[in-house]
C-alpha cells in the first residue's frame, strides 16, 4: 500500500491530471511523470508474473487499495497498446475490479482504446475594429475562477489571520480566538480519518503518509487549515485529524489531492460539544482521540496551513 501511495500515485497523477485539465500542462513534466509511472508499473508487471495477487494467495486490502489508485490510469491513459505490453498488470486489475466488493463501489469495468490527449485551450482571435466605449464592459467575459472555491468570493473571515494566530500564540489562546472569530457559515469543519488504519505499521511511515497527502493538497492551501496526526504505537495506530475549509462542501477543497478518496470525511457541528472537543484535541495534540471505538494516544502530527 505504501508503494502504491508513494510511488505510483504521484507519478500517475502527474501524467493524467494535466491531460484532463485538472492541473497545469507542461510537456516535460508530463513526459517525466509518464516515464515514472511506466517504471513503477513495470515493477508490478514482474511481480505479478508469478503472483495472482499482490500479497499471498488471496485478495487483500493491498489489492483493493492499489487497484483504486491505478484505476485512474486505466480510465485515462492505459490504452489498448498499454494493456498488450503489460498483460499481468491488466489481468490483476481486471480480476480485482470484478470482485463484487470493488464493483459495488466503483461500478462496472470499462477499458479505453486510446489514451486521452492534451487539447490546448482555444485562443480567441483579436478583434480588429475598436470597441465602442459603452459596450466595452458588456462584451468583456467574466474571468474563470482558477479554483472552484474562488467562485464563493471573498470571505469576511480571513483564514491567514487564523493561521498566524495558531502559529504565534499558545494553543488555548489561539483556540479561543478561533471560536470567537471564525465565520462558520462561510467555512465548515471536517473530521478526516484514514480508511486503512489496519495496514499502518511504523509511526514515521504513517507520518510520511500524512506529509504526502498535505503536499498534494497544495492547490487548496488558500482555503484550508487543519491538522492530522498519527495516534497509537507502531503496529497499532490510526490517522485522524480535523480541518476548517472554505464553503460547506468537502470535495472542492480536498479532491485536488489524487489520494483524497483514501480518507473518510465527516462534517462536524461546531455547536455540538463533542465535535468542538474533537477539533480542539486534534489541533492541540495534548489528548487522545477515539477511532472506531478505540482510544489512541497522540504520537506524531503535521499541520496544514
Amino acid at each position: 500500500m505504501s508503494f502504491a501511495n508513494s510511488e505510483l500515485l504521484p507519478n500517475l497523477g502527474g501524467w493524467f491530471r494535466p491531460l484532463t485539465g485538472r492541473a497545469q500542462y507542461n510537456k516535460k513534466n508530463v513526459d517525466t511523470a509518464q516515464a515514472g509511472t511506466l517504471k513503477v508499473v513495470g515493477a508490478l508487471e514482474k511481480h505479478l508474473l508469478t503472483q495472482t495477487f499482490l500479497v499471498g494467495e488471496r485478495l487483500t486490502l493491498a489489492d483493493l487499495f492499489a487497484t483504486s489508485i491505478i484505476a485512474r490510469g486505466f480510465q485515462y491513459v492505459f490504452d489498448k497498446e498499454f494493456r498488450k505490453e503489460y498483460p499481468n498488470v491488466t489481468r490483476w486489475y481486471e480480476l480485482v475490479h470484478n470482485q463484487p466488493i470493488y464493483t459495488s463501489v466503483a461500478g462496472e469495468l470499462e477499458f479505453i482504446d486510446e489514451a486521452v490527449k492534451y487539447t490546448p485551450p482555444k485562443k480567441e482571435p483579436k478583434k480588429q475594429e475598436p470597441k465602442k466605449e459603452e459596450e466595452e464592459e458588456e462584451d468583456k467575459p467574466a474571468p474563470k475562477p482558477k479554483h472552484p472555491l474562488e467562485a464563493l468570493g471573498r470571505s469576511t473571515f480571513v483564514l491567514d489571520d487564523w493561521k498566524r494566530m495558531y502559529s504565534n500564540s499558545e494553543t488555548p489562546e489561539a483556540l479561543a480566538w478561533f471560536w470567537e472569530n471564525a465565520n462558520l457559515e462561510e467555512y465548515s469543519l471536517w473530521r478526516v480519518n484514514y480508511k486503512y488504519n489496519t495496514e499502518l505499521t511504523q509511526i514515521f511511515m504513517s507520518s510520511n503518509l500524512i506529509g504526502g497527502f498535505f503536499n498534494r493538497l497544495e492547490a487548496s492551501r488558500k482555503y484550508i487549515f487543519g491538522s492530522a496526526s498519527v495516534y497509537g504505537v507502531s503496529g497499532d495506530s490510526a490517522i485522524s485529524g480535523s480541518f476548517v475549509i472554505r464553503g460547506q462542501e468537502g470535495p472542492p477543497a480536498f479532491d485536488v489531492a489524487p489520494d483524497w478518496e483514501s480518507y473518510e470525511y465527516t462534517k462536524l457541528d461546531p455547536s455540538n460539544p463533542d465535535d468542538k472537543k474533537f477539533v480542539e484535541d486534534t489541533w492541540s495534540w495534548e489528548r487522545p482521540v477515539t477511532v472506531d471505538g478505540k482510544s489512541f494516544d497522540w504520537a506524531d502530527g503535521k499541520v496544514f496551513k
